[in-house]
């Protein structure tokens, strides 16, 4: 039993009973040191993990031959890092956002907050189907509070529709993990999948169906998606943990889990499975993108931005292709780094202007510098600037396309890079180039400032550093080379 995988996990929900409980002053104390210890003890598990050995736990039996088990291998701790990491530097952001804006119910806040992280984590070193259904669910009802916590008309009725969404899909991840443990007697996640290799046809296509219901809901792939636009009313430090630390992440987590450790390449090569996946994603990011250019709430724009990014994930994992999961894995991290610093630019413009729609940021970037700078850093990096992160990402999926003999999936990605231009480039050239509106426009205060500035030179450092680069990817080849029999 490795005390360092109980430890990350178990920092969180400690920190908010401790928050919830406690006084409303040591909330942000609890957050801080909470933040800090899941960030150093995932980052403890890297070097084992990087020798090829995965760190495991095994608390309780459940049912025959299904364990509450906690394994750490080269996917789960990417997803642990993304999201302990990004815990850190949201923390700040959130205690500047609440002092700003004059949050209310700040305890219940960063508890929920806290809770949240430690299901994703769960999420992350959950070594079979049902321990990952376990805290997939936690984490729904962990950010149901967050998501209405304004308490407004409009609050209430967009976490009813994601509680809805989020619920269903949980019912049918619970009937497709009963249907998996029947057919093969055990849950565990196997690299390469565990599926008797005789599942074909019928059984195979619906069990298929009920993973991607269960997975694509909080993956937002089309026609699942119709919740997290609808979240936007959430805190904007909420709308960051929706769409770059946690929930949406969680979901394109589990679909490569479910491609790659449940079914397996082997099994889902003789089906249509894979071409059903790819061709929900190629409308996912057509229609996501044309939905994005229609909005102009900011947030709005910004979210029907995560729906084409997360199907370009999902994309990576249907390919089938060593490379393709190298770079369904590179970029689930980098579009996390990109996404959370457009959000905390939405929320300090917000901050300062109020302002929540494209049609009132012309001249900000004059009054604004660093919070436009973030934006300009990160907007490129979605598109697939080369030395930004995304294009790292970008062009692994696009070798993974071309080593399957994909041309669409191809297609669909470098189209997703122009549309992503389309949507988030004209905000940059207006606020650099239009009039301002007002001159007495200032930057938001520093607590929101701050973490927005680093993001953005996460974006950097991710895309330009090569000891980093080579990092992220010798994990990602570590996990596609357990999957595939290789290295990539």
């Amino acid at each position: 039993m490795d005390p360092r995988v109980l430890g990350a996990m178990a920092a969180p929900f400690a920190a908010a009973a401790a928050i919830y409980l406690g006084r409303r002053r040591g909330a942000e104390a609890w957050t801080y040191a909470a933040a800090g210890v899941s960030l150093a003890l995932a980052l403890a598990l890297l070097p084992a993990v990087r020798a090829g050995v995965a760190p495991e736990v095994r608390l309780m039996g459940l049912l025959p031959g299904v364990d509450l088990f906690f394994r750490v291998d080269p996917l789960g701790l990417t997803f642990a890092l993304l999201a302990a990491g990004l815990w850190v530097v949201t923390s700040v952001y959130s205690s500047g956002y609440v002092r700003a804006m004059g949050l209310e119910n700040r305890r219940r806040y960063f508890a929920c907050f806290a809770a949240s992280i430690g299901c994703a984590l769960g999420v992350a070193f959950a070594g079979n189907v049902l321990t990952f259904l376990v805290f997939y669910e936690g984490l729904t009802l962990a950010t149901y509070p967050l998501v209405a916590h304004k308490e407004t008309d409009a609050a209430l009725a967009g976490a009813r529709r994601y509680l809805a969404y989020a619920l269903t899909g949980g019912l049918a991840l619970t009937a497709a993990a009963a249907w998996t443990w029947m057919l093969a007697g055990t849950l565990d996640f196997v690299p390469g999948g565990f599926l008797p290799p005789r599942l074909a046809g019928g059984a195979l296509a619906g069990l298929f169906a009920l993973y991607a219901i269960g997975y694509g809901v909080k993956a937002a792939v089309m026609p699942l998606h119709a919740w997290l636009p609808g979240a936007m009313v959430a805190p904007t430090p909420v709308s960051a943990l929706l769409h770059a630390v946690a929930v949406v992440k969680a979901g394109v987590f589990g679909c490569l889990r479910m491609v790659q450790y449940v079914f397996g390449p082997d099994t889902l090569s003789s089906s249509a499975a894979p071409a059903v996946l790819i061709a929900a994603c190629g409308v996912t990011v057509v229609a996501g993108s044309i939905a994005a250019l229609r909005q102009d709430n900011l947030k709005r724009r910004l979210a029907y931005s995560t729906v084409v990014h997360l199907s370009l994930i999902v994309l990576g994992a249907a390919l089938l292709a060593p490379h393709g999961t190298v770079g369904a894995m590179l970029h689930m991290v980098n579009h996390g780094f990109a996404k959370i610093t457009l959000f905390f630019c939405a929320g300090a413009i917000y901050a300062s202007t109020h302002a929540e729609t494209v049609s009132r940021l012309g001249g900000l970037g004059r009054h604004m510098p660093w919070t436009f700078a973030a934006f300009t850093v990160a907007s490129l990096a979605l598109v697939g600037f080369p030395g930004l992160c995304g294009f790292v990402g970008k062009l692994i999926l696009a070798r993974g396309a071309i080593e399957a003999s994909q041309m669409v999936p191809l297609a669909i990605l470098l189209g997703g890079s122009l549309f992503t231009a389309a949507y988030l480039l004209p905000i940059v050239r207006a606020a650099y180039f239009d009039p301002a509106p007002n001159d007495a426009v200032r930057e938001a205060p520093g607590l929101m400032v701050g973490p927005l500035v680093a993001t953005s030179a996460l974006v950097v450092v991710f895309g330009a550093l090569p000891a980093v680069i080579n990092l992220q990817y010798e994990l990602a080849a570590r996990a596609a080379a357990q999957i595939f029999g290789g290295a990539p």
